[in-house]
């Protein structure tokens, strides 16, 4: 008779209770335990080791007992897998049917104590996929329900979790005050009360030495007890929680929290603040940050745009300028005659760019959304919150601070592509960098260039023809679209060798989630393909338009779809 080895794989997603004598996990083992021992006349064989995951999800195949056990099938180690129930393993049917290639492959198999059917046959796999189904399913109806279960609570007043606002500390559903914080912000309202602008309560503030709070992850890195920005102190000014509110979203309720602030005093220095905002943006923003977009702004040859002023009629016009055109002798001479030559560089109005460019860094991360910047659905769902609250408050952030995020951005023909500094953005929404998908902090926009003399205004996101004369624009190729269609695939080839998404998000250094996102990207039709490759492709025709699609398997459909880019 042939020996089976079995291997027990046990799962929690939570780890409440993980901590008692007998657990669910133990409760999970004993049952597949004592099935393993009703099957010793088949020659099953129970191994020693185990394989448990406690408090993680079955979203997600990035579990270490998961990992270190499917290896050892790999190794010939394993024969049968046997778990309590089937979304214990798993609960996404394309995790699934991975899987079961893989044990396919080395001749090994699994089996549910609790659920009976024969996978050999069509309709077992029929069943189990069903079972799978409303496993995802379940998933999904879960996650709703947090999200309706944190808004009702909001509209209760409650507190939800997430960054615990600066002046109080998290007490159950609720919050208390901090007394020495709430002393930093008593300060911060009242100086603006006195001063009048967000600029001359920093620059107070820094003189009395008023501090972030230190905080520190679970990884031990610190963060906070660091001078107030701009930002961050438009932010504390506005944020109705400390006239004791709740905001979710574009609602506000009244909380069940102490304020620190007394409504009148809140609601007056809103009302400064807006009668004050186009002030300020006119005029603070660029007193304090006459180019915030220098050093971060480039041309299609990697060369620096420097700015450039004009004094006409009295009034002074602000420029980004090509560097040749500032500097032709040193940047585009010609050596033969001495003389310099004519660069067809750019010339934009800084002013009309600055606001253009603001509002694309605003709607590309709002647009994106917290799972969309997280890359990783089974996040937790304060974290989620977290990060929505923060995007909320960037519509509402000074561009000045809004550029602080920009880490370089590239002017092409018909083409802007944006790239948003992680560390910044990690600064401001106080979250580890790592947490971050690196592919949802770049985007590539289209945009109309028309020409006036040696000046051009850009039309962010209104070309629809990138031959078109008139526009100024000309074809491109969409470096970030070819490299993510080469990378579809390579990594479609490796799924074909059967690696699972998570070995390969480990191989490329990036996360499951992204492999996901772009591997639909190697069954474009080839003429496609070809028109990408050759930069004829419509300027709409993006990789972050292609990811966020549901494109369809034919052909034909895919051209119709594109042709609407047209």
């Amino acid at each position: 008779m042939n020996k089976i080895r079995c291997a027990i794989y046990t799962r929690k997603s939570s780890d409440e209770g993980l901590d008692q004598d007998f657990n669910s996990l133990d409760a999970q083992r004993e049952a597949c335990s004592a099935y393993i021992a009703s099957q010793k006349h088949e020659g099953w064989v129970l191994l020693d080791g185990r394989y448990d995951d406690g408090g993680l999800s079955g979203g997600t195949m990035n579990r270490p007992a998961l990992q270190r056990l499917l290896q050892d099938v790999d190794d010939g180690l394993v024969d049968q897998i046997v778990v309590y129930k089937i979304d214990r393993l798993t609960r996404s049917l394309t995790d699934f049917a991975k899987l079961v290639d893989r044990l396919d492959r080395r001749d090994a198999s699994f089996v549910s104590v609790t659920q009976s059917f024969n996978t050999a046959t069509s309709m077992g796999r029929l069943t189990l996929n069903v079972l799978l189904s409303f496993a995802q399913f379940e998933r999904e109806v879960t996650a709703e329900r947090i999200r309706d279960k944190i808004a009702a609570s909001k509209k209760k007043g409650m507190w939800m979790g997430g960054l615990v606002p600066l002046g109080y500390r998290a007490r159950g559903r609720t919050l208390e005050i901090e007394a020495e914080e709430a002393k930093t912000i008593t300060k911060l309202f009242a100086l603006y009360l006195e001063l009048g602008t967000v600029a001359a309560v920093k620059d107070r503030a820094d003189q009395l030495k008023l501090t972030t709070r230190k905080r520190t992850t679970k990884s031990g890195k610190a963060f906070g007890g660091k001078p107030f920005d701009v930002s961050h102190l438009h932010a504390i000014l506005t944020n109705p929680i400390y006239c004791g509110k709740i905001r979710h979203k574009k609602h506000i309720h009244d909380g069940l929290h102490p304020a620190i602030v007394d409504p009148a005093t809140w609601e007056t220095v809103q009302q400064l603040m807006a009668s004050k905002a186009p002030y300020e943006r006119s005029k603070g923003t660029r007193a304090t940050a006459p180019s915030p977009l220098l050093g971060k702004l480039f041309d299609e040859a990697g060369r620096k745009m420097v700015p450039s002023h004009a004094n006409k009629q009295g009034k002074r016009y602000r420029y980004y300028v090509s560097a040749d055109l500032i500097k032709p002798a040193s940047m585009g001479s010609d050596p033969r005659s001495g003389t310099a030559k004519k660069s067809d560089g750019w010339r934009l109005p800084a002013a009309d760019l600055e606001t253009r460019l603001s509002a694309a860094i605003r709607q590309h991360l709002t647009a994106t959304g917290a799972v969309g910047l997280l890359g990783n659905e089974d996040v937790d769902i304060a974290r989620i919150h977290q990060v929505d609250e923060k995007l909320v408050e960037l519509r509402k952030t000074p561009d000045v601070a809004v550029f602080k995020l920009l880490k370089r951005c590239t002017l092409r023909p018909g083409q802007i592509a944006l790239e948003v500094d992680g560390d910044a953005l990690s600064a401001r929404f106080e979250i580890p960098k790592a947490e971050f998908d690196p592919e949802a902090l770049e985007t590539t926009l289209a945009f109309t260039r028309r020409k006036r003399g040696v000046e051009a205004k850009l039309i962010i996101g209104s070309s629809k023809d990138r031959s078109n004369p008139s526009t100024g624009s000309t074809t491109a190729t969409d470096k970030t679209l070819i490299k993510n269609i080469r990378s579809a695939n390579r990594w479609y080839r490796a799924v074909q060798d059967g690696k699972s998404f998570t070995e390969i998000a480990n191989t490329e250094g990036t996360s499951p989630n992204t492999v996901q996102r772009v591997i639909p990207l190697a069954f474009l039709a080839p003429d496609i393909v070809r028109d990408i490759f050759q930069g004829k492709q419509p300027v709409s025709l993006t990789s972050d338009w292609l990811l966020r699609q549901t494109l369809p398997g034919g052909f034909d459909d895919q051209r119709d779809l594109i042709h609407t880019l047209r």
